[in-house]
């Protein structure tokens, strides 16, 4: 780094989880500066300057922003430059930004919404003359999002401002990193100046899989985990800490409960730390954590990222991470130093995800880290930055263009595209001209500007592009704040109702504006918050990871103890049905008093399966109309009707072809519907909706019902509107995963297709017929259904 430093390059460090990577790219930029090197492509180093900003750190999280300041403060003060390290982040309070604005400090961490909150502010070039570098840490966490294309835009901005500016970023679990430098530090690049610098040390965690005692012990389908507690209480005891990660904020809550429950002793020496938490919990947690003074944190990916626990000596992981980066990244967090050795329990949470433990097994000997697929044409966030820039200096049309075809996102941005989104922030468009509301920006003596206060502050309140359920604030009635919680899951209550929320059973007491008031209640149960956006999938390397692992059950080689353990439910599936290979595509028809089922097994991830159900059913409506319901996972789909499905003639059909796949998936079931679900959160980005003022803000409903009534002008009147192509092409490229699910048809084209006739659900369409019943109203709890079902199969 040193070296690449100092011959002012740009570009990329790679090294696995706590291996110091922070100091590795702080420390030789201190070097370069103390040594008064000029920039890179400068010939001598620019005049002195007053003390400003220097370095810019973003990071995507909070709690890793203050982690990062400590760390950089330590250099600082180590080499005596008297410098002052700061935060810029959504928790800074107002009256430090302020004092921010007047004398800037050396060195700002800050996060991408801030730094756009920033570059919103009139007079923000001047506090950026003597900027000198940019990191961008956790860059791997960013690409392939929209936060992400938050940062390529703020750093084409930072590029024309600072020509000479030195951009680097950090990574630890990516397997794409030339093209992960080159969305960071643009296709423009020089290659001579972009430098890839890689550790030559592997750092493979250790992985136990906690194993039932006999299959009989974990359900075949549920999610929870809870039935194989007592595996996870020795784990706890033997370790100073233990992170135990879950993939939701409601089984956090869950496993928390359980965890108190079966260890009293627990109180006070364990904690909750996941994204809805009021900040001041989760500072605690945090300082409590790096202090070692807690035995045991339940947390959600809010823990995920690089903040230096050490005492950690443990994490346990509940249910399947989905992939294996995600795996990799969350075992880094124990033994977090250089030299150390990472530790991770993996906990199934079902049977079958004794076939996931043996997978990710296979994943860390492989050595092998999934690619993030940057984004591209985001016009949701390219109109919220147009929008961002005209609000503080404004902007000349041609100079920004030329800015934004320097990034990856936008690089084929083209003339009329251009056009349109200069119309849109001015006007609204074609379709929204003849209103005044959405005449946000003017074009005054060559500038396109900001001239209306009220847009300006509704602007400014809503920049970025992480769009959730409305939420209300958790607060006790006598004072004090908890966190937030979705509008959508308190809405289901009534006063005197009780849920768990931060650990606590808490009673709701009334809902007054945007908080939820509440009180301790002496109950012992009480309902779960949901949060939306929590299923997460699997990536194609784990998915194809899956299939080659039933191809060696198929092949009867030697089994990791992960599938010796499944062995007892193998059995049965062989016997009511037969285990598929690679080569091989399983469907299972079932006849139920539920109706009938068809069961298509090709182990592509949930999102794909969605995809794949919807086309099958459009597909098949042509020549055999019917009502169906579906369900999936991310080993299958069902589809579900009330008279016979024609599975042999579909598939004679071609069912599964991929040809006119693009237009068969836009006519499907649910496409329509679930492009138009996509396009709220594409209209809040760009300004379209307005989600309301703090405390004030409107409820889910109304945003949607806001958004749906825009995106069907749009779908009549204007169907080339980019907004309204990008949310169709979200639902295609992101939610359907269409480039995914043509490489997987394409596949199943070259398989042999099994159809099967079973008499009773099969060990793999068990957990789909669970997935189904999660969403019937019934009066039994879904874990005394499941084990009723299991002892019926």
């Amino acid at each position: 780094m040193l070296e690449a430093v100092l011959s002012g390059c740009s570009g990329l460090l790679n090294a696995p989880t706590g291996s110091g990577k922070t100091y590795a790219a702080w420390i030789p930029l201190l070097c370069r500066h103390m040594a008064g090197l000029p920039f890179a492509g400068a010939e001598k180093k620019p005049a002195a300057t007053a003390a400003g900003l220097t370095f810019l750190w973003i990071t995507p999280l909070r709690a890793l922003a203050k982690d990062i300041r400590i760390a950089l403060q330590a250099a600082c003060d180590a080499y005596d430059l008297g410098w002052s390290v700061e935060l810029r982040t959504g928790d800074t309070p107002t009256a430090q930004k302020q004092a921010q604005m007047r004398q800037m400090p050396r060195v700002l961490v800050i996060t991408p919404e801030s730094l756009h909150l920033f570059l919103a502010r009139k007079g923000y070039p001047k506090l950026l003359v003597g900027l000198e570098a940019v990191v961008v840490d956790e860059w791997h966490e960013l690409l392939g999002s929209k936060r992400g294309v938050q940062v390529e835009l703020a750093l084409s901005r930072l590029r024309r401002l600072c020509p000479n500016l030195s951009v680097w970023g950090i990574s630890a679990t990516i397997g794409n990193l030339v093209q992960a430098a080159e969305v960071l530090l643009g296709p423009g690049m020089d290659p001579a100046r972009m430098a890839l610098v890689r550790a030559d040390s592997r750092r493979v965690p250790e992985m136990r899989t906690l194993l039932p005692d006999t299959l009989a012990d974990i359900a075949w389908g549920g999610h929870l985990g809870t039935r194989l507690l007592d595996k996870v209480m020795p784990v706890l005891e033997e370790a100073g800490t233990t992170l135990v990660f879950t993939n939701t904020r409601a089984q956090s809550e869950i496993w928390y409960q359980k965890l108190l429950e079966a260890d009293p002793s627990l109180a006070g020496r364990m904690a909750m730390h996941h994204g809805s938490l009021d900040r001041e919990i989760r500072e605690w947690v945090e300082e409590a954590l790096g202090a070692g003074d807690l035995k045991a944190v339940v947390c959600t990916s809010s823990l995920d990222l690089g903040v230096d626990f050490r005492p950690v000596d443990n994490v346990v992981q509940i249910g399947g991470p989905k992939g294996v980066a995600r795996f990799i990244q969350r075992a880094g967090r124990s033994g977090h130093r250089p030299g150390a050795q990472s530790r991770i329990y993996f906990l199934p949470t079902h049977a079958l995800e004794l076939l996931e433990a043996s997978a990710l097994q296979e994943a860390l000997l492989q050595d092998y880290v999934e690619k993030r697929v940057p984004l591209r044409a985001c016009f949701d966030v390219l109109v919220q930055y147009l929008v961002t820039l005209a609000l503080s200096e404004g902007f000349v049309a041609d100079e920004i263009l030329a800015e934004l075809r320097s990034t990856y996102c936008f690089q084929d941005l083209s003339d009329d595209e251009w056009r349109w989104c200069l119309q849109f922030i001015t006007v609204g468009g074609p379709s929204l001209r003849q209103y005044d509301e959405f005449r946000r920006v003017s074009w005054e003596e060559g500038l396109f500007r900001v001239t209306d206060q009220r847009v300006a502050r509704r602007h400014r309140l809503h920049i970025g592009t992480i769009v959730g359920d409305s939420s209300l604030r958790v607060r006790y009635t006598s004072g004090g704040s908890l966190g937030t919680i979705e509008e959508s899951f308190i809405s289901r209550l009534k006063t005197g109702d009780s849920f768990w929320f931060a650990g606590k059973v808490l009673e709701l007491v009334q809902v007054k504006e945007m908080d939820a008031l509440v009180r301790r209640s002496k109950r012992k149960t009480g309902a779960v918050p949901q949060w939306g956006g929590g299923r997460m999938t699997f990536t194609s390397y784990l998915s194809r990871l899956l299939r080659s692992e039933l191809t060696r059950v198929v092949k009867g080689g030697a089994l990791r103890e992960e599938l010796v353990a499944l062995g007892p439910l193998l059995d049965i599936q062989r016997k009511r049905s037969l285990i598929p290979d690679e080569q091989t595509l399983l469907i299972e028809v079932l006849e139920t008093e539920d109706g009938h089922h068809i069961f298509v097994f090709p182990f592509e991830g949930r999102q794909v399966h969605e995809g794949m159900a919807g086309l099958m059913v459009w597909r098949m409506s042509r020549f055999h109309p019917g009502t169906f319901s579906m369900a999936m996972n991310d080993y299958g789909f069902e589809l579900l009707s009330d008279q016979p499905i024609p599975v042999e003639r579909a598939l004679a059909e071609g069912v599964f072809e991929p040809r006119n796949l693009s237009e068969d998936l836009l006519n499907s079931v649910n496409a329509a519907e679930m492009a138009q679900r996509r396009f709220r959160d594409i209209a809040t980005i760009s300004g379209l909706t307005f989600p309301g003022y703090p405390g004030k803000l409107k409820k889910t409903r109304h945003l949607q019902a806001s958004a749906g009534l825009i995106y069907r002008v749009f779908a009549d009147y204007d169907p080339q509107n980019l907004l309204f192509r990008q949310a169709l092409s979200e639902v295609l490229d992101h939610q359907m995963e269409e480039a995914r699910m043509r490489t997987a048809l394409l596949r199943i084209s070259k398989q042999t297709i099994r159809v099967l006739k079973t008499d009773r659900p099969s060990p793999f369409a068990f957990p789909i017929l669970v997935e189904r019943f999660r969403e019937r109203m019934s009066t039994e709890t879904l874990e005394s259904r499941i084990r009723k079902m299991q002892l019926d199969a």
